[in-house]
């Protein structure tokens, strides 16, 4: 082979590898997008039946919350669980953290790149309004937020009054896995009322 053909295959499969590498990461942003408007459909029939809807039927999860943040106008349905295929398709309710509205800390994970990319934008008294799957209402109060070492969140799932702690991989633009957390730290608004789901 002449060395110009032999450029030309590097080229083409230099080409290949970056065209199924941008593939890849738009099949997983298309995923989120989508998996969102199933898990809204099962998260509704899951507040009208009373009952846990999953969203497809090999799905090994289902949706326990919607997440809404009004300022700025993102929601995300959160799911029971925070395996890594859960966390595909939305944000994972953390096992044996709090129920939303009762004592405790409620923690939900999610991906920075899809369903929780806008948490660098939620500001200190910004509400979070958490919806259960029983159609209560929970409107939080967020307080602060931090940046924390994976094991060394310092959030407790047993802390004093209803806490919910919102967290993602930092940093928020990063596109490689590291240490670090981002947490957005909510209180329960006093006299919040507690309503049914609209």
């Amino acid at each position: 082979m002449t060395r110009r053909r032999l450029l030309n295959l590097g080229a083409a499969a230099i080409a290949a590898l970056g065209l199924t590498i941008f593939a890849q990461g738009a099949w997983i942003q298309a995923k989120a997008v989508l998996a969102q408007y199933l898990l809204e459909d099962a998260f509704a029939e899951s507040v009208a039946t009373g009952r846990p809807v999953k969203p497809w039927d090999w799905a090994d999860t289902w949706p326990v919350a919607k997440i809404e943040v009004p300022s700025l106008g993102r929601s995300a349905i959160a799911l029971a669980g925070s395996s890594g295929q859960a966390l595909a398709f939305g944000p994972g309710h953390l096992d044996r953290s709090a129920e939303p509205g009762e004592p405790g800390t409620t923690v939900y994970a999610a991906h920075r790149d899809t369903h929780f990319a806008f948490l660098g934008a939620v500001k200190v008294g910004d509400a979070i309004e958490v919806t259960r799957a029983d159609g209560r209402t929970f409107i939080y109060q967020t307080t602060g937020s931090e940046i924390v070492r994976w094991d060394n969140s310092g959030i407790s799932t047993d802390a004093r009054g209803a806490q919910l702690a919102l967290v993602t991989c930092w940093p928020l633009d990063g596109k490689t896995r590291g240490p670090l957390r981002y947490v957005v730290h909510a209180t329960l608004k006093e006299g919040a009322k507690i309503a049914e789901a609209r």
